[in-house]
């Protein structure tokens, strides 16, 4: 049995389709059962269970070989990520209870990175499971493919995406969530000891020129890329809504500097076979919410 957090996600339901796939049972841990009842049509056992109660995931957890833990994402936290650290110590506690056989914990590159960024949520996270004697395997995704959904409108409207990452030449470590799921869970279906990182982005590092350069092929006609200016960053984020923009741009910062890199580096990361060309594809494609 492994249980799924996250399940109704890109990234959970790819993880529990491929499972499914290869004819293993899923437990869907969810927040709302209505959620599950897809899942509960194709015979997976759903619970409820926030990442915030500790005896709920404790029981979603109880009994499984493996668990695949993906916490909500959070995109204005706390200046402190006081809402990492009670995650944290709530997730460490619900899994040191249920004692699962092994864990696979979604977390993401430059978490070992020291300075200060949004990506720090999850390496408090990591530095708390990493305390458990159990079998966990790290999983460090980078820069999700699937974030360029917001550029599909402004790429046919206007012609003209706009980057934060910069300069525009600069590769970036980016990876399709379907490649997420498959390794993700592949690695739950291994066997190891002690506790691993798995470093992981696509065949290939894309540039912000890359990205407008397919838009323009998938589209029909000529995308241009325009880098957001560092200094309008912050009135920008709080224009949209953010309380403390800092996390986010000191995480920029790191991609565009550097810092926020692979600790094994991008030739001992492992490689999905993904393309950026198929997953833009896949997002202009996508219905419109209406």
């Amino acid at each position: 049995m492994f249980a799924i957090t996250g399940i109704t996600g890109n990234v959970g339901g790819e993880v529990a389709r491929n499972l499914l796939a290869a004819k293993k049972p899923v437990r869907a841990v969810v927040r709302d059962v209505a959620k599950g009842r897809d899942y509960a049509a194709r015979g997976c056992e759903v619970v409820t269970a926030d990442i915030n109660d500790e005896a709920a995931l404790a029981a979603a957890f109880r009994g499984a070989d493996g668990v695949f833990v993906l916490v909500p994402p959070n995109f204005d936290p706390e200046p402190d990520f006081r809402e990492a650290h009670a995650i944290a110590t709530t997730l460490s506690a619900a899994l040191d209870a249920a004692r699962p056989d092994q864990v696979v914990y979604l977390s993401t590159i430059g978490a070992q990175a020291t300075r200060p960024n949004l990506l720090t949520q999850h390496t408090i996270i990591e530095e708390a499971l990493r305390k458990l004697a159990m079998p966990i395997t790290f999983l460090r995704p980078g820069w999700f493919m699937e974030n360029f959904s917001w550029d599909v409108a402004p790429a046919r409207k206007d012609r003209l995406i706009k980057s934060f990452l910069q300069p525009l030449e600069k590769p970036v470590p980016m990876v399709a969530t379907a490649d997420i799921g498959r390794t993700a869970a592949a690695l739950l279906q291994e066997t190891w000891q002690g506790q691993r990182t798995v470093e992981l982005e696509a065949a290939h590092r894309i540039t912000p020129l890359e990205i407008a350069e397919t838009f323009s092929k998938l589209l029909g006609h000529s995308v241009k890329v325009e880098a957001v200016p560092r200094e309008t960053w912050e009135s920008l984020f709080k224009s949209q809504g953010m309380r403390n923009p800092t996390p986010r741009i000191q995480m920029l910062d790191g991609f565009n500097e550097g810092w926020i890199e692979f600790e094994v580096g991008e030739r001992a990361s492992r490689k999905g076979t993904v393309e950026l060309e198929a997953v833009l594809r896949g997002l202009i494609e996508r219905p419109s919410k209406s």
